[in-house]
């Protein structure tokens, strides 16, 4: 019998039956209809995801006249002993529910999770596809998707932008607080997180806050951010785009945000030629963004925003390393990741002196 790992007193058989459990009840409420049979086939944890755990099944659905229908399905759920989450599993779901229904490339949520398997979470829709960027750029496979991905990923972000808020049941996101700009509020946010955890200083970073604060952009717009567009969480396939992953940095914020975040050097795997995720020019990008309908790009905006984002990507390095440093769990990737902050070191000082 095999652990979970994030559930330490269920084995995956126990797991599996739990799940298969919630999963017929969750659909005989939703299809007002009992089902013969559920059985959960081929439950395994996926690889990667340092701030949650990603587990792909098949749940086979058999009604009373034998028709069965199988669905490629994932669980969503916090990994044990990894860094405190940013996001409630709820509030994670009513955003993928929110993006989906207005019609993002997102995975089709099914259902919220109880107490079941005693960890939040939630079920959705599983989409075939890559997400490892060294094999978008390698790949013969891909030489089509890197054509257009470019011009993809401006347009799904202008619609991601474009979210009605108000619409959904979305008001406890992250948002600034009355009489804070965006940069303001993602800057005292940051700098907070930087002095409770950081065991050690670190000058670069004191000197970004600093940078920061003194050219804070005029207020702008605010929308739904996504928090954590980039190369990683973006799955593809020949076709190029297929969907938008891991939305548990989503917030109320400015949307030049999410356009410096993805320009990243961290996210560019080396091209540094190609800006954009290392697909990309700024130019194309930036033109899909707003012929779809995205807010003007400022590109001093975008500038700051990516400045902000290496320094908040330093900040989310020191602070996925602590539970490795702690004790609490000793997973190399956890530690590798604490290592990265030197690289937002370096990109900091040569953004500011730019």
């Amino acid at each position: 019998m095999t652990n979970t790992h994030n559930m330490p007193n269920i084995s995956i058989d126990e797991l599996a039956r739990r799940l298969a459990d919630f999963l017929k009840r969750s659909f005989t409420a939703a299809q007002k209809k009992t089902l013969q049979h559920l059985l959960v086939q081929d439950l395994r944890l996926l690889t990667g995801g340092a701030s949650r755990q990603t587990w792909s099944f098949d749940a086979v659905l058999e009604e009373p006249d034998g028709q069965t229908q199988t669905l490629a399905l994932i669980l969503r759920s916090d990994p044990p002993g990894g860094p405190q989450a940013v996001m409630e599993r709820d509030l994670e779901y009513r955003v993928i529910a929110a993006a989906y229904d207005e019609g993002s490339p997102v995975p089709k949520p099914y259902f919220l999770g109880d107490d079941s398997l005693g960890e939040p979470f939630f079920i959705m829709e599983r989409i075939e596809g890559e997400t490892i960027p060294r094999r978008l750029f390698r790949e013969a496979t891909y030489a089509d998707a890197r054509q257009v991905m470019p011009q993809q990923l401006g347009k799904i972000l202008a619609k991601i932008h474009r979210i009605p808020i108000e619409k959904y049941p979305l008001a406890d996101l992250l948002a600034p607080q009355h009489g804070r700009s965006a940069a303001e509020e993602e800057i005292i946010r940051y700098e907070d997180k930087y002095h409770t955890m950081a065991r050690e200083p670190h000058p670069t970073f004191e000197l970004a806050f600093r940078w920061l604060r003194q050219h804070l952009p005029a207020d702008s717009q605010r929308v739904l951010v996504h928090g954590d567009y980039r190369m990683g969480n973006i799955m593809f396939g020949p076709d190029g785009v297929r969907s938008i992953l891991d939305w548990e940095l989503a917030h109320i914020g400015d949307p030049m945000e999410d356009l410096g975040w993805i320009c990243m050097r961290s996210w560019r795997f080396g091209r540094d030629s190609l800006p954009v995720g290392g697909v990309g020019t700024r130019a194309a990008f930036q033109r899909a963004y707003e012929q779809a309908g995205g807010y003007p790009v400022d590109s001093e905006r975008v500038r700051f925003w990516e400045i902000f984002g290496n320094l908040r990507w330093g900040v989310i390095c020191l602070n996925m390393t602590q539970p490795f440093l702690d004790g609490q769990n000793q997973s190399v990737e956890l530690a590798a990741i604490g290592r990265r902050t030197a690289e937002t070191e370096w990109e900091l000082l040569h953004l500011m002196e730019a």
